[in-house]
């Protein structure tokens, strides 16, 4: 082990973004940060923040089962493994949080042993662990990220957006992206799909451009959003909300229950009627922020070598 203890930080993403069906991505400024350190024995793992109460403490959770996936493939799994996971991003909210676990564990353990995998690789394995790229991609990579799994393997590349910011909101329920996908049907029509394919182009281009008129336009969905909808309460007076507020276009962020809403201004006011709504139309309280498009990534802030004296990592952080 080159590393001692290692610290990263990846960020949540927004996957699909309407019509962007499990190709389309985005990193946003929320933020996991892991904290990974070599023990004597054993696996501990600590949480804190979101998910510290369901997310699990030993050798099961996704950060750990990441990173003996690189440990174990590069042959130097070690004796004993400490965690400790300030969580940012809530599970189950549709905002890549078990794509921002596998990164984290990844790229943690990677660092750990001299970065012995590419970024390519390190980017193959979160994606074979997660079994798609939209999340796992903008997480490890940041910004707008499209990517398409080939005969040739995973296509992937990143595209330069105008800065902006989103309107997310999260009510206080969970669900199961598993669940989410067993809802789909198996079979889509053929003008429905030919539909997809010209928006999400669009929506790359109107993100690109800061085009919202046509952001407004193309951000609409007929192959997954018509099916998930069903489980997020009161989404017509939600969506309706955020329109009548200002916004230019409303998404499911991921497979739910967050929606996330573009706009040029407003978006604190946009937020705020989304949450209002729920409140209002559901019965259950929601939370709402305003984030910006991360730009970087899954990033090390802090690494530690074995050789180094202690007092080494206080001057660490980048």
């Amino acid at each position: 082990m080159d590393s001692s203890r290692v610290r990263v930080s990846v960020p949540a993403t927004s996957a699909n973004l309407g019509p962007g069906f499990d190709c389309l991505g985005l990193a946003l400024s929320l933020y996991n940060t892991v904290e990974m350190s070599l023990v004597e024995d054993g696996v501990a793992v600590e949480i804190l923040g979101e998910g510290h109460h369901s997310l699990p403490g030993d050798e099961k959770n996704t950060i750990v089962q990441a990173a003996y996936a690189v440990f174990d493939r590069v042959g130097e799994r070690p004796s004993g493994l400490r965690i400790a996971s300030a969580n940012g991003i809530p599970p189950g909210s549709g905002l890549g949080s078990s794509a921002a676990a596998l990164v984290s564990g990844i790229v943690a353990a990677n660092t750990m042993l001299g970065d012995p995998l590419g970024r390519d690789d390190v980017l193959n394995l979160a994606v074979e662990m997660e079994g798609h790229a939209d999340n796992a991609a903008p997480a490890l990579l940041g910004g707008l990220v499209i990517s398409s799994m080939t005969e040739d393997g995973l296509a992937v590349r990143r595209v330069a957006i105008s800065p902006l910011q989103v309107a997310l909101v999260t009510p206080a329920i969970s669900t199961s992206t598993h669940e989410q996908r067993a809802a789909l049907p198996s079979m889509v029509a053929f003008g429905d799909a030919a539909a997809n394919i010209g928006r999400a182009l669009l929506v790359v281009q109107a993100l690109a451009d800061a085009d919202y008129d046509l952001l407004g336009v193309v951000m609409k969905d007929r192959l997954h959003q018509p099916y998930r909808r069903k489980s997020i309460p009161a989404y017509e007076q939600v969506v309706n909300a955020a329109y009548a507020s200002g916004a230019a276009a409303v998404a499911i962020s991921g497979a739910g229950p967050s929606l996330i809403a573009f706009a040029p201004s407003g978006l604190e006011a946009i937020g705020a009627a989304m949450a209002a709504s729920f409140r209002q139309h559901a019965k259950i309280e929601a939370r709402s922020r305003v984030l910006s498009i991360d730009t970087e990534g899954a990033r090390i802030t802090m690494r530690q070598d074995l050789a180094a004296p202690s007092s080494a990592s206080d001057g660490a952080e980048q």
